[in-house]
């Protein structure tokens, strides 16, 4: 089943070559999008399963032996974040059937989603630190022209600190990337966690760790490093901002667990607490960012670096069910937060304004909205028996039963100010009434059914990880055993026995 490793990347770039040859048949490309997504999440599932069966997959690109070639492998933890992404894109892919204008189609904004999508796999999916820099910029060369497709004067002023600091974070990554070459010889990560092994120099690992600390954190958006997203999520059409809510900070939290977990855990006294302390700062600033903002967009864009925070608390207490709790959240976060960006569009639809001051009165025309919105904003505050109530009770037990009751505290306080952000929400979008003189306008029916129907499928997978969350408790604490062991992963790249020699892990 190796051969569906390279499948995530080859669907997406075939639908993107394709689209652009079809650039004056705009139903064509809207075709191909929606069924190059679909592909790939019929792809993805058949590669989670396979891996959840067998165990961790490896390909060796072009038949050269690892650490020589180019090296694609899954584990739990890579494959269900394909699977997320293909989720997640196929419900935006549709939705954009019913929000994306004519102008962005004809600028390439199919074959540019198509290319996004490829980039976040490949990052999932690589096994070569190299290569992982290298679909960071794929990343961001098609983040970076989807978020200024329309010319909109707040898109390019977004986009150019978006490109601007995430270059900064490229160049750390790379020096990073060349200082492990000169150290060890070798890029293949799986070869590299057992070459840092051998390496009698901790204060230079340790350094060289920061590098990855400043490159992924840019990123992941966290403290301090966050002030590019809420300057420029809000700026493109909604369709775009939900999949880069959903999925583009979440490569930079991937990226983190990946190296941190397989890499960097010699000196977990210095780096990993050096992220507990920076998870705590995120979720703050994050959350108290959001309560002071008016603009939906604005507030959810905020609550992207709080619920970050989340995740990194996950990997800093660095104890198996500290990973259980991080691996669980990011697939319950992924779901929400895009579904919430959705949700905020539908609304900008019928009434015209992402603005609180001109909302209100959607819980009496369009109680269904209502309801499709109280599913992901109490998932994301936590309320039991959604899905962030599981996914913050892993992370809090992980914290109390070691002791770190200050970062519980502080994960406990945003849990509440979260609640109050999507309090406010309701409150200025459903319940207040329509202010004088603002009407809400008629919904275009086919528009409007077009980007409800994802709607729906996400906020119901929202509900059956809550009501049934027992099955991807379990996934995700087969995903952070692999994570902590890393003899499967290993060996699966390197071959049988690879790790015979390798000291135990701390």
């Amino acid at each position: 089943m190796t051969w569906l490793l390279i499948l995530p990347v080859l669907i997406p770039l075939a639908a993107a070559v394709a689209s652009m040859l079809l650039r004056r048949a705009p139903r064509a490309q809207r075709v191909l999008n929606v069924a190059g997504t679909g592909a790939l999440l019929v792809v993805a599932s058949l590669l989670l399963a396979g891996v959840w069966q067998q165990g961790p997959q490896a390909l060796q690109v072009g038949g050269w032996t690892a650490p020589f070639g180019i090296t694609l492998v899954a584990d739990l933890l890579g494959a269900v974040m394909v699977l997320i992404t293909a989720v997640v894109g196929l419900a935006v892919a549709v939705y954009g059937l019913g929000s994306i204008d004519a102008t962005r189609e004809r600028f390439y904004y199919h074959p540019l989603y198509q290319l996004l999508l490829m980039g976040v796999c490949g990052a999932f999916l690589t096994g070569d630190l190299f290569n992982l820099y290298v679909w960071f910029e794929v990343l961001l060369i098609a983040s970076f022209v989807l978020l200024v497709l329309g010319n909109d004067r707040a898109q390019v002023r977004g986009a150019v600190t978006y490109v601007i600091i995430n270059l900064v974070a490229s160049l750390c990554f790379l020096a990073g990337v060349g200082l492990l070459y000169g150290l060890t010889g070798t890029l293949n990560m799986a070869d590299l966690s057992l070459r840092l092994a051998e390496v009698d120099a901790p204060g230079l690992v340790t350094a060289i760790a920061m590098l990855f600390v400043i490159a992924f954190g840019v990123k992941a958006a966290v403290f301090p490093l966050f002030f590019w997203l809420p300057a420029s999520y809000h700026t493109p059409p909604i369709a775009v901002a939900a999949v880069f809510a959903g999925l583009l900070t979440k490569v930079g939290v991937y990226a983190f667990l990946r190296v941190f977990t397989l890499l960097f855990h010699h000196d977990v006294g210095v780096t990993h607490t050096l992220l507990l302390v920076v998870a705590g700062l995120t979720m703050v600033t994050g959350v108290l960012g959001a309560a002071a903002q008016q603009d939906v967009r604005k507030i959810l864009s905020f609550h992207i670096i709080s619920q970050i925070g989340y995740m990194i608390m996950g990997l800093a207490l660095f104890t198996p069910l500290a990973l259980v709790g991080a691996i669980f959240y990011i697939v319950h976060h992924i779901i929400v937060k895009a579904n919430l960006f959705l949700v905020a569009g539908v609304a900008e639809r019928i009434v015209g304004s992402f603005d609180l001051k001109h909302l209100g009165g959607l819980y009496k025309a369009h109680p269904w909205l209502a309801i499709l919105f109280i599913i992901p904003a109490f998932s994301l505050a936590g309320f039991p028996p959604l899905s962030g109530f599981w996914a913050k009770l892993i992370l809090i037990k992980a914290g109390l039963d070691v002791g770190a009751y200050v970062i519980v505290g502080v994960a406990l306080v945003v849990g509440l100010l979260t609640l109050f952000s999507m309090t406010k929400i309701w409150n200025g979008a459903f319940w207040t009434p329509l202010a004088e003189g603002l009407a809400l306008r008629p919904a275009r029916r086919r528009g409007v059914m077009l980007m409800v129907g994802p709607v729906t499928v996400l906020a119901v997978l929202t509900l059956v990880i809550g009501l049934w969350a027992e099955p991807f408790f379990q996934f995700a604490t087969e995903a952070a055993a692999t994570l902590l062991d890393r003899t499967e992963y290993i060996e699966a790249v390197l071959g049988p026995g690879a790790m015979a020699a390798t000291p135990p892990a701390p």
